[in-house]
């Protein structure tokens, strides 16, 4: 490739590159001359300086304190304010409305690293992605700057409400109503399992806006953002679950709650699309953080296996052991590949349904193989809880629930991958 094809292509060329373009024409070797506009695994300084800081704050912040949340399942206020000062959370808000705007592959870079401290603390931080993303997608230019910018001034919460106790992955099954009086919109209804659901200052909430059982899904929601101190708006009890227990997870009732018809995004009837749309967003975060607590996995059963010894030998030394451990890093290296290719796609402007059903998909078994293999490696002691893998083993299982199950990922690749043969092959 020539200089000049490359700088008259319209393709965006930072300063960096095209000093280093620069310097190897004028300096060409067999390193220097091998150019390309393909595939390049190498992440930009940029990108160095965000996955260093989010280590760092993992390994001071957030790994001193994982297991004191697990056990009691205290919400990390103090961590919060302190991710939020340093700009590890909002991410994605466009600088227009306060936020640094960055893309979705610097924010799974971060989300990786949050992960290998504790997925629990990772889900605080990063549901208000989720919660956002809708505003971010589908609001106007008063929604955005009422919403978005609030996020930014001081460390606020919000939170993605759509689940309920009879509609998980069956969204369209969603009992919540939402009825048209004047220029106002009463919701009733319930949600259940909503992260952050009783420290959030807004929501984002479904509901069926048309009372037709007839009616498909594509028309039949309406987006509504809601401030979570309406009147008629309350929540129930946190949430004991298995892992993942920082997590602030509770039910979030609406009685007669009035939303004026400004919160409403788009417009009647397109919610569904706004919802859905948003997954987009955060299913490449989710699986990066899948990806994190594997690597955690991986690396604290490397460690114990370079410790314990078994018939006189290091347990790494056997076969077994080797296989586990190869194991897990063919699973680690192939579902951060995977996360990097949803990121990167949906950060070119495309749709990225498909390769986001398979990041999370692949992610979260991946997630779950090691973690469960690295208890299997620790023995008796990845059995008690005074180790940290059988912490890892609880809180990965989720990562095949939310944001849609491992089933419905696969449900949704082979959708997109039967409309793609039919475009190709018929």
């Amino acid at each position: 490739m020539t200089l000049t094809k490359v700088l008259f292509n319209n393709s965006p060329l930072s300063l960096r590159g095209l000093a280093r373009l620069l310097s190897s024409v004028a300096n060409p070797s067999a390193e220097t001359t091998k150019l390309s506009s393909g595939y390049c695994f190498e992440l930009t300084d940029e990108q160095k300086e965000y996955q260093a800081l989010a280590r760092k704050f993992t390994r001071e912040e957030i790994i001193p304190i994982a297991q004191h949340h697990d056990k009691t399942g205290e919400y990390p206020e103090e961590c919060v304010k302190k991710a939020w000062k340093l700009g590890l959370m909002n991410q994605n808000i466009p600088q227009k409305y306060g936020g640094a705007g960055i893309g979705i592959f610097d924010s799974c870079l971060i989300a990786e690293e949050i992960a290998y401290g504790c997925t629990g603390i990772l889900t605080v931080l990063t549901s208000n992605c989720l919660g956002q993303a809708p505003v971010i997608l589908a609001g106007n230019e008063e929604q955005k700057k009422k919403y978005l910018s609030r996020m930014v001034e001081e460390p606020l919460i919000c939170a993605y409400c759509v689940t309920e106790p009879v509609a998980g992955s069956d969204v369209a099954g969603i009992k919540t109503k939402a009825e048209k009086k004047g220029d106002k919109w009463i919701l009733n209804g319930q949600k259940m399992w909503i992260t952050n659901g009783g420290k959030a200052n807004w929501y984002f909430v479904l509901a069926r806006s048309n009372p037709d059982p007839k009616c498909p899904a594509s028309k039949a929601f309406t987006g509504f953002i809601v401030d979570a101190n309406s009147p008629g708006v309350s929540f129930g009890r946190k949430e004991w679950n298995m892992g993942q227990r920082a997590s602030d997870t509770r039910g979030v009732m609406f009685e007669d709650v009035e939303v004026p018809k400004e919160n409403v995004l788009i417009g009647e009837g397109a919610g569904f699309k706004i919802a859905m749309g948003a997954f987009d967003m955060t299913r490449a975060p989710v699986a990066a953080g899948a990806v994190g607590l594997a690597q955690r996995a991986f690396n604290e059963a490397t460690k114990y296996s370079l410790e314990r010894k078994t018939f006189g030998n290091l347990i790494a030394e056997h076969q077994a052991v080797q296989f586990m451990l190869a194991e897990m890093a063919i699973g680690v290296e192939t579902a951060r590949l995977a996360w990097m290719r949803a990121a990167w796609e949906i950060d070119q402007g495309r749709r990225n349904t498909y390769w986001a059903s398979i990041a999370k998909a692949l992610a979260s078994d991946v997630a779950n193989k090691c973690a469960t293999d690295a208890v299997q490696i620790f023995g008796g002691n990845g059995f008690n809880c005074e180790y940290p893998v059988e912490k890892l083993m609880r809180d990965a299982k989720i990562f095949q629930i939310y944001e849609g199950t491992s089933q419905i990922q696969r449900l949704i690749i082979s959708k997109e991958h039967l409309m793609k043969a039919k475009e190709t092959l018929m």
